[in-house]
């Protein structure tokens, strides 16, 4: 069974720029190369945001005298809008201009966050933390689209796996910095960093998308074509699993690291960046090769990667058999959404804007389920069990991804997005 068996037709125009289609020569290649660092710049940012309340978990509890589970609700209540708002906000701005869009999502990420770093208690912070991510939820499946719109269909999973190296640069710098910002200086101040780097990505973004880039926009029709495609529903929930699975533990992991391994803030900002940096080179080598082996293929060899990372997480006494314990889910983890993103996009390019806003609601309700369930057992169970949990979502979404990989040939073709 080939990888790109029962692909759908695409939808992209033949015309760069405002009428669409695939970029020729010199300008409109230079053209994409940066829209694409702009985007992937967005997308860094986007996930130091996201990743800031786990790297600063410690601080914020005791700064504001709740448990860390109740804190860590932070993360599954954002979670929540930022999985419901995908989908829900996808099909409001489909219409609009990408370059504005975009660049307004990391303006209003700004201003959440700003306000986020001078919110008097918890109470406060819960529901602006809220109603900040939802630019996450617009702008990471936004961007992607966009990208795999700008992109010749032959290179259309190599830009889209460019794109979500953001995230990958975000846990490699974003979130060990955060932590450590977090320890010298307060949560409130690396809420603030977010904010400037926020404001920044807005102006770059700006300046290096063009303007006119509307994907079509997708009628009822194609939206029913996208739920009724087993196949396709098959590897969201794909992503959503392994996302559950990944969060039991990840969200809780600054605590972990703290009160059951004993690291400084220097040892906790050491794993974090070792987690990112392996993370970057897994996607790096998936951006190399996931045109070549498949995007499919790629997802089920990282998932194995994160399985076998939360295997030997109970065997690390310290910081440094932590180091090695995780590193084989360091290199899988990033690496896994950014397959997911670039096999939706080539199995179904036409409804690659539904695909990649359910996708990103997938990821995020992991966030959610993972924070959520996790919280309740540390408030019951304590550390222990939360990566056997992980663990039995990440066999499932496995298991899951594989029946996918088998029937992708019954795929059907969709409507043309209207």
């Amino acid at each position: 069974m080939t990888e790109r068996a029962g692909p759908l037709p695409s939808a992209r125009p033949a015309a760069h720029g405002a009428e669409g289609g695939p970029a020729s020569g010199a300008k409109e290649a230079a053209s994409l190369g940066r829209t694409r660092w702009a985007l992937l710049a967005g997308n860094f940012v986007i996930g130091c945001g996201v990743m800031v309340v786990p790297g600063t978990l410690n601080e914020l509890s005791h700064s504001l005298d709740v448990t860390v589970p109740v804190a860590g609700q932070l993360i599954a209540v954002a979670a929540l809008f930022m999985g419901f708002g995908a989908p829900l906000l996808a099909g409001l701005v489909s219409g609009w201009d990408r370059r504005r869009l975009l660049a307004a999502a990391l303006v209003w990420y700004a201003l959440g966050h700003g306000l986020s770093a001078l919110a008097p208690h918890y109470t406060a912070l819960l529901p602006i933390r809220a109603l900040t991510v939802m630019s996450a939820a617009v702008f990471t499946p936004q961007a992607a689209a966009t990208a795999g719109f700008l992109a010749r269909p032959q290179e259309r999973g190599r830009t889209i796996t460019f794109i979500f190296m953001g995230w990958s640069l975000a846990s490699v710098i974003g979130m060990p910095l955060a932590a450590w910002i977090s320890a010298h200086l307060g949560w409130r101040t690396a809420m603030g960093s977010v904010a400037a780097a926020s404001a920044l990505a807005a102006l770059w973004v700006w300046r290096a998308v063009p303007d006119g880039v509307r994907p079509p926009a997708l009628s009822l029709r194609a939206w029913k074509g996208v739920l009724t495609q087993p196949v396709l529903m098959g590897i969201v929930l794909v992503t959503a699993l392994q996302s559950s699975g990944q969060y039991t533990v990840m969200a809780y992991s600054a605590p972990y690291f703290s009160q059951v391994l004993h690291a400084s803030p220097e040892q906790m900002s050491l794993i974090f960046g070792w987690i990112g940096a392996f993370g970057l080179l897994g996607n790096v080598v998936l951006n190399r090769k996931v045109d070549k082996v498949g995007p499919a293929r790629a997802v089920s060899i990282s998932i194995a990667l994160v399985i076998l990372g939360q295997l030997l997480w109970p065997l690390a006494g310290g910081t440094g058999t932590m180091l090695l314990a995780i590193l084989p889910w360091a290199l899988g983890g990033f690496a896994t959404n950014s397959a997911q993103q670039a096999r939706l996009g080539g199995l179904a390019p036409a409804l690659a804007p539904a695909l990649m806003a359910l996708n990103t609601s997938a990821i995020y309700l992991g966030h959610a389920i993972g924070a959520a369930s996790g919280g309740a057992l540390l408030a019951t169970h304590g550390y222990g069990p939360l990566h056997w949990a992980g663990l039995g979502w990440l066999v499932l979404a496995w298991l899951v991804s594989w029946a996918a990989w088998r029937r992708q040939h019954t795929l059907q073709p969709c409507a043309q997005a209207a």
